[in-house]
């Protein structure tokens, strides 16, 4: 009787392992599959909004992550051709992230090669025919908010080091129209 109440104890321990081992495996599962989403690099992106002359940048999930003001082109429309100082509408990515704080440029303005022009990083996108678009610091903060740059975003220097930090080759960046830019446009058709 003994080996009877046994070898039926034994057999409901192995039935129950048996129920219970593939649930344990399915917690185990969903538990490294959500820590392995979260560590996902490039899942962030960013949208530009000329309208509102804000950076946005969301998580995976979209959450907001943080908000930033901007400058963009000074002209209004979707970018044409070099010099136009229109900024690009549309989606892209980012190709690469340079050191800039050595960097000079000359704005035209009588004040010669200002050094530190693009703030400390140069985020460059990836534009289909045209080179040289990207996202920087400054050294005029007093123009965030305007049209004030040559095609590119223009971003407090301070904000460009706190995206740096989230943003990789690949990022995806969405910049999209102002009213203004798409009254330019349907003029222009």
């Amino acid at each position: 009787m003994q080996r009877k109440n046994k070898s039926k104890i034994v057999l409901l321990l192995v039935v129950a392992l048996l129920v219970i081992l593939p649930y344990i495996g399915m917690i185990y599962i969903h538990q490294w599959y959500n820590k392995k989403v979260e560590q996902i690099e490039n899942a962030n992106f960013i949208i530009i909004s000329k309208q509102e002359m804000m950076l946005y940048m969301y998580d995976y999930r979209g959450n907001e992550m943080f908000k930033f003001p901007v400058a963009c082109g000074l002209n209004y429309g979707n970018k044409e051709k070099r010099g136009d100082m229109k900024t690009p509408e549309g989606i892209f990515r980012v190709s690469e992230i340079q050191k800039a704080a050595h960097w000079t440029h000359d704005f035209k303005d009588g004040k010669g090669e200002i050094k530190g022009a693009y703030g400390p990083y140069f985020i460059r996108l990836e534009v289909p025919e045209h080179q040289g678009i990207g996202i920087h610091g400054t050294h005029d903060p007093k123009s965030l908010g305007t049209r004030a740059t040559e095609g590119c975003i223009r971003l407090k220097n301070e904000n460009v080091l706190q995206l740096v930090e989230l943003v990789h080759p690949g990022t995806v960046v969405v910049i999209t129209a102002s009213t203004d830019d798409l009254k330019k446009t349907a003029n222009l058709n």
